[in-house]
């Protein structure tokens, strides 16, 4: 049952939420392994960093199928399974008595949630086209950056008061906030006559057609660096801290601080797509970040050591990345999604799955060169930063409109 139709700033809220769970349920995580992995596995604590790693692999093979259910019966109906799902599956982490039984609980809870994640993306192209889907992409990746600058903080006071088990019910609460929300305010975006039957002699056409778009190709590949960048610095921003700069116990309020500031970014998206286009501003802010990355790497070869000076040039630098994916990412989405709004939720997974894994390959490979110190890092990511752009080049001299 709904109500009157959403107004904008509500769908955007409520998109953000969705594309958000995925965050949350990583981020929100963090402050919790070690205890996790006493409590439970004691003999292995370390076996305990499997809760974000099940999750991911619950994202990557959900991510494959969700796109194409939501095509076939509807937007809404997807996104309701999908967090009803994802409330068992935190119900059952919560009263699991034992490791093993998370992580398999996280493996159907990534797979649900890669349903919000996904049918958001689509339900953006339903609505929206061009110019207009990018600038609704950027007030939706505004929202978003809140749950990254909060979720370790938030993780670390519900550890305070109720234990790392807290977390687990904390994604109870998120889960029944959407689900209510969706069944009572969100419309069908996908009409019926437009739906694409479940049926390998429709669907791979489709696919065919995907891969047949050069745009679509190439943003796939930009967008696989960009997310190993944002990849990148999730995963190792903690132990730079910890052990090129000593100031583990101050990670989550500058990592808060980082991600909140770096919110910016979507505000100025909005306000810039409208006259600048999506290509122009992926091109500008991908060649500045290969300009501040190259300076910063210099700068930490030459090993000064004025260590508090050496911190916030790395804080910058750590802004400026997750600045360039609040510029980037949804005009990549954008771009990618704009010839294939006819089936929009099978792109939306192809596009997401495929650019998702190739990140995390990518991210693997960064981190047999990292050795905890910033300078590792930095190198790692520009030469993500350098391919992104060398792939975009031919993407931004494309005469299709944005």
């Amino acid at each position: 049952m709904t109500t009157k139709k959403l107004s904008q700033l509500e769908l955007v809220i409520l998109l953000a939420l969705m594309f958000s769970a995925v965050a949350f349920s990583i981020d929100g995580m963090l402050p919790s392994l070690p205890q996790i992995g006493l409590e439970l596995n004691s003999h292995n604590p370390t076996k305990s960093k499997g809760i974000l790693i099940y999750f991911m692999l619950g994202i990557g093979i959900g991510t494959l199928f969700v796109g194409p259910l939501s095509d076939c019966f509807g937007r809404k109906r997807l996104l309701l399974i999908g967090c009803f799902v994802y409330i068992l599956c935190s119900l059952i982490a919560f009263y699991a008595p034992s490791l093993d039984l998370i992580l398999l609980a996280r493996i159907f809870q990534g797979m649900a949630a890669a349903a919000p994640r996904i049918v958001s993306q689509a339900v953006i192209r339903d609505l929206y086209s061009g110019r207009s889907m990018a600038r609704i992409q950027s007030f939706v990746f505004l929202v978003f950056t809140l749950v990254p600058a909060i979720a370790p903080l938030l993780g670390e006071q519900i550890m305070i008061w109720s234990g790392w088990r807290g977390i687990f019910f904390a994604f109870v609460c998120f889960g029944l906030l959407i689900f209510f929300w969706v069944g009572f305010r969100l419309q069908e975006t996908l009409p019926v006559n437009k739906r694409i039957p479940l049926r390998l002699e429709f669907i791979i056409p489709k696919i065919q057609e995907i891969f047949s778009t050069k745009t679509v190709i190439l943003s796939i590949l930009v967008l696989s660096f960009a997310y190993a960048c944002i990849f990148c610095s999730i995963t190792f921003i903690q132990p730079v801290f910890d052990l090129d700069f000593g100031r583990a116990d101050q990670f989550t309020l500058w990592f808060a601080l980082i991600a909140l500031v770096s919110g910016t970014a979507s505000i100025l998206n909005a306000k810039l797509v409208m006259h600048l286009g999506m290509r122009k501003l992926v091109y500008i802010t991908l060649r500045a970040q290969i300009f501040f990355s190259s300076i910063t790497l210099i700068y930490f070869y030459y090993s000064p050591q004025n260590e508090n000076l050496n911190f916030f040039i790395y804080l910058f630098w750590q802004w400026s990345i997750f600045f360039q994916t609040g510029i980037i990412l949804g005009n990549l989405n954008a771009i990618a999604m704009e010839p294939l709004g006819h089936i929009a939720g099978l792109a939306a997974s192809i596009i997401s799955g495929i650019s998702t894994i190739a990140a995390a390959i990518l991210v693997s490979f960064v981190a047999l060169f990292f050795d905890g110190t910033a300078f590792s890092l930095i190198l790692g990511m520009s030469f993500l930063v350098i391919c992104a752009f060398f792939f975009f080049k031919p993407l931004n001299n494309t005469h299709l409109r944005d």
